[in-house]
Formats: structure tokens, C-alpha cells, sequence
């Protein structure tokens, strides 16, 4: 037997008394213009002042009307900013301010006006084989991308702790997309029958895989995705410079997969992840975002850069540059190695280029 809990048959019992509130002042408003023109003797009238007196009573009905349906509007706009924020939390959930010994802080910023989740994702989650982190960014913007990132990112949360390598996430991450894929396209289109040929070809995903070890160890997986930044004593450089393999989507990963070892992230020093709406966003006269420049004044301004800072500093330069309306969703993630670790002799290096193997939402 399935019981109906009392909270939910009072919000059933409750529906039909709103809606009757809801349409009670509007008959109110229109009965009180029918039972003038019908009844009081002024509007019977043909005079000059009656007539005036007719028109006020008509206009004040008219603006009660309007703002009513106004006020109702508000109140639905209102409940569907709930609604997607509640959708955002859930999906790209705020990160803790430390994971695994790092300080974190991630923020992301969507280029529909009218959705509070953009296509852009991220995620960081400490594992038994490190801390993991994920940027990725799914072609288009808005109300339509949050299924694709929903599935990548469910496929991140599970495959991070089940698979000891970078290459075996991947794997997974494609498998997801080809999957959700799939089911979007024989939704969209049932008569193409059970397994569609080529399901929604020209969606794709790029996505930037990040493992930090216990000693700092930094490895990179990058299918299509920006490079992330290094900011260290004062320095900002890009991690890698050499050709990422292609997004997740039109073409099969390659069988082996590179992923590059990029010495360590050492004490103080920060990684700066990020969408390539950053580094695209132009102004009135088309110049690109300098990302760089930003950069580097935050290490100017501290040797030890704190995340939460340069990710404000980032993204008040970004509006200004853009005059408040970026073209395309934005993301930002930056993870900052305060551990207190004593460096091994000969052992020290930092998360930059290798020089082997040269082949390619914190919410603020």
C-alpha cells in the first residue's frame, strides 16, 4: 500500500485554492467596470465630465489588470531562478574550500541570460589515487547543454575513483557521451528506430583530465581543451604548449593516449583551468581577453596567490572587457598547493612543459 505523505496533500489541496486567488482579482477588477457602465447613472451620461469619469474608471481597471498579470509574471520568474538554481547545485555542486590538501575555488559564468548553468564543467573529488579534477566545455551554451554535461559529469564522479588510470576516465567519459547521445537523438527523432546511424554528429566535448599525487605530481589528459596556467613566484606560464588530442565526440579516442607527466605542484604555487571562453571573450573593437596580462598582475600583487582573489580578479576584468555580456559561458578553476611538504633532494621540479614525449563550478 503507498501512502501519500501529509505534506504533499497539502500542497495538492493547496493548487486550486492559488489559482482561484490568482484569477480572483482580475474578475474583481472586471466586474466592478461592467457593474459601473451597467448601473451607476453617470455612465449613462453623455456629458464631458461623465464621460471623463468613465474613462478613470476604465483606465484604473485596465492598469489593476496589468500590473496583476505583471506581479504574476514576477512571481513565476522568480520560481523558475529557484528552480535552475537549485538545478545548478545540483549539477555543478559548489566545491568544498579545500580537497586533499589543496585550496580550491571554482566559479562559472553562463552566456544565456536566462539560464543560471551554462556548458561549461567542472568537478574535484580527492581519490585513493589523488586529487582529480575535470574542466570541460560542451559545444553551445544554456538550457540545451545541461544534459550533455549532466551525463559527462555523472561519468566523471563514478570513473575517478573506479579506474586507476587518466586514459581508463577518458574511456569512460566517451562512453557516457556516446550513450547520452544515442538516447537524445531517438528521442528527438523516433522514427529513425532503435540505433540511430549518427546520433547528433556535431556535438562534442572538450575536456581537460587533472591529477595532482600526494608528493604534487601533476599529470594532464587534454582532448581539445585550453591549457591550464601556472602561476608561480611571480611567474605565469601555460603548463603545455603541444597539440591536445581531439574533443570527445565526432572522432574515436586514438588507442593510446597521452597522458603528460608535468613535474609537481609545489608548495605556493597555483593551476589556473579554464574554458576557452576566456581567452575568446572580445570587446567593442575585437580584441581578445588577455588572460595572460590578468595573470600576472595577480602574482605581481602576491607571491602566493590565494584562489578565491584571482578568480575575482579574473572575472571583474573579464566583464569590464566584455561590458558585462561575455558571448560565450565561462569557467574558472583554481586549485593552489599549500601542503606543507618538505622537497626531496634532486626530486624538485615544477608543473610545467616536459621536455619528453613532446607529442600532443566555489561559486563566486
Amino acid at each position: 500500500m503507498i501512502r501519500i505523505k501529509p505534506g504533499i496533500r497539502r500542497s495538492a489541496r493547496r493548487r486550486p485554492l492559488c489559482r482561484a486567488l490568482a484569477l480572483a482579482l482580475p474578475t474583481l477588477w472586471g466586474a466592478v467596470a461592467v457593474s459601473y457602465k451597467m448601473i451607476c447613472p453617470l455612465a449613462q451620461q453623455d456629458g464631458l465630465g461623465a464621460r471623463a469619469v468613465t474613462c478613470a474608471v476604465f483606465f484604473a481597471v485596465g492598469t489593476g489588470l496589468i500590473l496583476h498579470v505583471r506581479q504574476a509574471l514576477l512571481r513565476e520568474l522568480r520560481r523558475v531562478r529557484r528552480i535552475a538554481g537549485a538545478a545548478q547545485s545540483a549539477l555543478l555542486r559548489p566545491l568544498p574550500p579545500r580537497v586533499g590538501g589543496l585550496n580550491v575555488a571554482a566559479a562559472q559564468l553562463s552566456a544565456d541570460r536566462d539560464a543560471a548553468i551554462g556548458g561549461d564543467l567542472y568537478e574535484v573529488v580527492a581519490t585513493e589515487h589523488g586529487v582529480r579534477a575535470v574542466m570541460g566545455d560542451v559545444r553551445g551554451h544554456g538550457i540545451a547543454a545541461i544534459g550533455t554535461v549532466a551525463a559527462v559529469l555523472g561519468s566523471f564522479r563514478e570513473a575517478v575513483h573506479d579506474e586507476p588510470e587518466l586514459a581508463s576516465v577518458a574511456r569512460r567519459l566517451e562512453r557516457a557521451l556516446a550513450r547520452h547521445l544515442r538516447e537524445r537523438a531517438r528521442s528527438e527523432h523516433p522514427s529513425a528506430g532503435a540505433e540511430p546511424d549518427n546520433p547528433v554528429a556535431e556535438e562534442f566535448v572538450t575536456v581537460l583530465l587533472l591529477e595532482i599525487g600526494p608528493e604534487g605530481e601533476v599529470r594532464l589528459l587534454n582532448c581539445g581543451h585550453p591549457w591550464p596556467h601556472l602561476l608561480s613566484g611571480g611567474r605565469v606560464e601555460p603548463v603545455a604548449r603541444a597539440d591536445p588530442l581531439p574533443p570527445l565526440g565526432p572522432f574515436p579516442l586514438p588507442p593510446e593516449l597521452d597522458v603528460r607527466h608535468c613535474g609537481r605542484l609545489l608548495p605556493g604555487e597555483t593551476l589556473l583551468l579554464h574554458t576557452d571562453g576566456v581567452e575568446d571573450a572580445r570587446d567593442g573593437r575585437g580584441r581578445f581577453f588577455p588572460l595572460g596580462e590578468v595573470l600576472a598582475r595577480c602574482v605581481r600583487d602576491t607571491q602566493v596567490p590565494v584562489p578565491q582573489q584571482v578568480l575575482g580578479s579574473i572575472f571583474t576584468a573579464l566583464l569590464r572587457h566584455t561590458a558585462g555580456a561575455p558571448a560565450d559561458d565561462v569557467a574558472l578553476l583554481a586549485l593552489c598547493n599549500d601542503r606543507r611538504l618538505q622537497p626531496t633532494s634532486g626530486a624538485r621540479g615544477t608543473a610545467r612543459t616536459a621536455t619528453t614525449h613532446p607529442q600532443p563550478t566555489t561559486h563566486l
